[in-house]
Order: C-alpha cells, then sequence, then structure tokens
C-alpha cells in the first residue's frame, strides 16, 4: 500500500472556540478519571473535530455530540470533550484511563482486540467511488493501475488496515484533505477513483451529482462508544440501557434523520440547479434575505432554501393557481402580510419569511427545534390547518404529534378517503407537503456549506436545556 501522509495540528481551531462559546477555561485533564457513578462530570475524548458545532456539514459530529449530549443528560452530568486527531490517541488515552469513552469510533477487529464497544448506533460500509461521467468499476481488478485517494479520515485507520489485508493488490494515496476535497477531484476528474465510507458518500453526492459508489469494501463497520478493554461495569451498564432506551422510544431514530434524513430525498437534476444558480441568481438576493433575517432571526440560508424550492429564485414565477413571486405568495397571504406586488423580490422575500415566523409561533411551545421548523415550512406549503389535522392522526396513532419524522407520515395519508373523512380540514395533498419540506432540507444544507451565515445562526439548535460541554485541549501526545 502506498500513504502519503501531510503534518496537521493535532487540535484544530474550531474545537478551542467551543470552549469560550460554552463553558469557560480549557486546562490540560491528565490525570485519571473518577468511576462513573463517582462523579458528576462526564471525560468524553472525541476524535478530530467531533462535537463542535462549526462545522456545520458534518452531520457525524453534530450526531455524537447530540448522542453524548442526551446520555448525559438522563445521567444528570456535565460533559468536558478531549478532542484528538486519531483513533490511535484516543485509545492510548483510554487505557491510561483518563477518559470515561469515546464517541463515534468504528467497530473494526483492530479496535476490538484493545477496546470494549457499547450497541452500535449507526451502520457504514468503506465504498470505492467513481465519476459517473467514466465506466463504473466492478471489482478490485479494474483499480489496477489507477490513481485511488482517500481522506487521512482519523476514522478510517483500522478500517484501511483491514482492507489492505484483505485486498493486497489494492493501493491507493492518503491525502491530508478532507473527504469533501477528495471527492470534489473525483467529480472534476482529477483522480480515477476514491475510497470513503458511504455516509460521506452520499452526503456528497448531494453536492457533486457526478460522484456516485460503486462498490462497497469488506464488512460494514459500526458505530458505537468505546470503552476501556475492561470496562467500568456501572458505566458499560448504562450506556446498554441508554441505547436500548433510546432505540425503544424512537430517540435514535430522530436522530439519524436529523442528521442524515434529507440525504436522500431530492432529484438529483434539481442539485446542479441550485449549485449553478448560487453564482448567478443569488448574489442579487442576498441583501434582501439578510434583511428577512434582521426582521425574523430565521437564518437567511433557510428563507433562500425556501425560495429555491418554491421558485427556484425566479422572482417572476407563477403557477397556474396564480401563486406568484420568488416566495410563491397566494393573494390571501399577500394581503395579510401587506405586499403590494407579489413580483417584487424583495416584498416577496420578507412577506414570505413572515409568514414562516408565523407559522413557526403559532404551533404549540412545547414543539422543539429542528422539528418546530421542519414543520413550519410543510404549513407553508399546505397551510396551518392540515398540519394540525396531521398532528391529530399522530396522536390517534400513539405518536407524538410535536416531531416531524411522525407528522411525514401522517400527512400523505390525508389525501385517502379513509382518513379524509374524520379531517377537520379535508382532503390534502400531504405527500407534496413531505417533499416541500425535504427539499427545503437538502437546499438548506447546501447552503450551510458554500455560503457564510449573516447575523446568527437562529432558531434550528435544540431548545432543550442541555448539559454544559467543555472541549479540551490534550498534553503530552
Amino acid at each position: 500500500m502506498v500513504r502519503l501522509f501531510s503534518i496537521r495540528p493535532a487540535v484544530t481551531p474550531a474545537l478551542f472556540s467551543l470552549c469560550s462559546l460554552l463553558l469557560s477555561a480549557c486546562e490540560p485533564f491528565e490525570k485519571s478519571v473518577a468511576p462513573f457513578e463517582k462523579t458528576d462530570t462526564l471525560i468524553v475524548i472525541a476524535v478530530s473535530h467531533a462535537m463542535t458545532e462549526e462545522d456545520m456539514p458534518d452531520a457525524a459530529s453534530r450526531l455524537d455530540r447530540d448522542l453524548v449530549t442526551e446520555f448525559a443528560r438522563e445521567a444528570n452530568m456535565t460533559v468536558r470533550i478531549k478532542p484528538v486527531q486519531t483513533p490511535e490517541q484516543a485509545i492510548l488515552l483510554l487505557e491510561k484511563n483518563q477518559a470515561h469513552f469515546v464517541t463515534g469510533l468504528d467497530r473494526t477487529a483492530k479496535h476490538q482486540s484493545r477496546v470494549s464497544f457499547g450497541p452500535v448506533y449507526q451502520n457504514s460500509y468503506l465504498q470505492v467511488a467513481y465519476n459517473t461521467r467514466r465506466t463504473r468499476p466492478r471489482d478490485i481488478q479494474d483499480l489496477t493501475g489507477k490513481t485511488v485517494e482517500t481522506a487521512m479520515s482519523p476514522g478510517y485507520t483500522g478500517w484501511l488496515d483491514e482492507i489492505g489485508q484483505q485486498y493486497p493488490e489494492l493501493k491507493w494515496t492518503e491525502s491530508g484533505d478532507t473527504n469533501h476535497a477528495v471527492l470534489a477531484r473525483l467529480a472534476a476528474g482529477e483522480t480515477d477513483f476514491a475510497i470513503a465510507d458511504s455516509i460521506q458518500i452520499d452526503l456528497e453526492k448531494n453536492f457533486h451529482t457526478n460522484v456516485d459508489a460503486a462498490f462497497n469494501l469488506g464488512e460494514p463497520a459500526g458505530k458505537a462508544w468505546a470503552l476501556a478493554h475492561t470496562p467500568d461495569p456501572v458505566l458499560q451498564t448504562r450506556i446498554a440501557q441508554f441505547f436500548r432506551r433510546i432505540g425503544q422510544d424512537g430517540t435514535l431514530f430522530r436522530l439519524l434523520d436529523r442528521h442524515y434524513g434529507h440525504l436522500h430525498r431530492v432529484d438529483q437534476v434539481d442539485i446542479p440547479g441550485i449549485l449553478r444558480k448560487m453564482q448567478t441568481l443569488l448574489p442579487p438576493l442576498r441583501k434582501h434575505f439578510h434583511q428577512a433575517e434582521e426582521i425574523t432571526g430565521i437564518d437567511w440560508r433557510l428563507i433562500a432554501a425556501l425560495a429555491y424550492q418554491e421558485s427556484h429564485w425566479d422572482r417572476l414565477a407563477t403557477s397556474p393557481t396564480n401563486v406568484r413571486g420568488l416566495m410563491m405568495l397566494t393573494e390571501e397571504t399577500a394581503d395579510r402580510m401587506k405586499v403590494t406586488d407579489r413580483l417584487d423580490a424583495r416584498q416577496s422575500i420578507l412577506a414570505g419569511a413572515r409568514y414562516l415566523l408565523m407559522l413557526k409561533n403559532k404551533l404549540p411551545p412545547r414543539i422543539l427545534e429542528p422539528d418546530r421548523t421542519w414543520i413550519a415550512l410543510a404549513s407553508y406549503n399546505q397551510g396551518y390547518g392540515h398540519i394540525e389535522d396531521a398532528r391529530i392522526l399522530a396522536q390517534r396513532k400513539r405518536l407524538s404529534p410535536d416531531l416531524w419524522v411522525n407528522i411525514r407520515q401522517t400527512l400523505p395519508l390525508l389525501s385517502l378517503d379513509e382518513y379524509i373523512a374524520t379531517a377537520k380540514h379535508g382532503y390534502v395533498r400531504g405527500g407534496e407537503a413531505v417533499v416541500l419540506t425535504e427539499s427545503v432540507r437538502t437546499y438548506y444544507n447546501i447552503l450551510l456549506r458554500y455560503e457564510q451565515p449573516y447575523l446568527w445562526h437562529f432558531g434550528l439548535a435544540s431548545a432543550a436545556p442541555q448539559p454544559a460541554v467543555q472541549a479540551e485541549p490534550v498534553s503530552g501526545q
């Protein structure tokens, strides 16, 4: 195997910024941690930049953060984070008893020889990615003599070692770049193939439509929390109980849906459109979206994502039912928002943003973010009354009416005769509202990747009380 390494700092600036955002000081933490049942502080090792809020496109980091936060909340503990660069560093610290567990480690055979794992909460494969404008490789032999690149991702080390032993004829180059950069080069035709995990490839397909997975390499490597080889029995039991609970009550499914649920729901032909129009149509509209954020507190990129879904940023857009403008306002909504010209870009954007805020505020206070935003988006498409019908239907099915993942199931049912009869507001094309909401989620994710925030990222982080989280530098590595 050919491996080229680049030197990178062990801790990214984004990790240190977490300290100032969440708790006060960051101090080296070198002593052994107290047993789980004898402390109120949970010490967690996060590989690379996991657990930070700044790296918004990194869904894996946000999922790990949410899981640890929920576990700490349930245990009534605060959290302190030790960021490290590689799984090897993480395991060494765990072996020195300097943390309670490592989050998000791949359950490979190499790792299993040194640590104990909790339950797997997410499965992924290493895959060979290819440029769909070229011939799809069928097996390892088709990679012979070609350039194969992979990111020097912290999670890949043990995984790639196993793949190298299983396929000794496979050669690759390890880049110091991110998965995003490696797959961007693949999309640009600068390399023949790439190796990445299936989750990352799914994400990048929303940015590079000519990238896809050709075939899997080896067996899936589930993500799980890693404990010491001889684990603290109390902690091991509590982790097992925690994952059993969130698996049974739907919390795990909701978190996975929150961070990954939007990846497969938009027709791929729409992605090149938004990427192209971000360069042509978006620039003169930014000032209006920024003003809409000033007025409503809603992230301008979310408003822009909704506008793209509604009109593809065409201020003259008009539907056969006379819904018009960038935000596709009905005459009734335009009158309600005091719009004099629906085809005026500024008026349309400000009115649409204020209307979305009104819908959010109309929902019961107990509905938390991000579900509050997703449900409001569905209301924007089909009206608040139909969303209430869907929420009532969710209750009848013994589902929480306050979660988008449940409303997404019941909305389409309101177009069926057996459900229309009991719906106060009658028939609705509920599936259309689901498509709109999921599409906006994907467009929003794209804008988060490429566009800078304006004032603040408001309203999409969970409003639920969370334990304090502190990131720490690790010394002596």
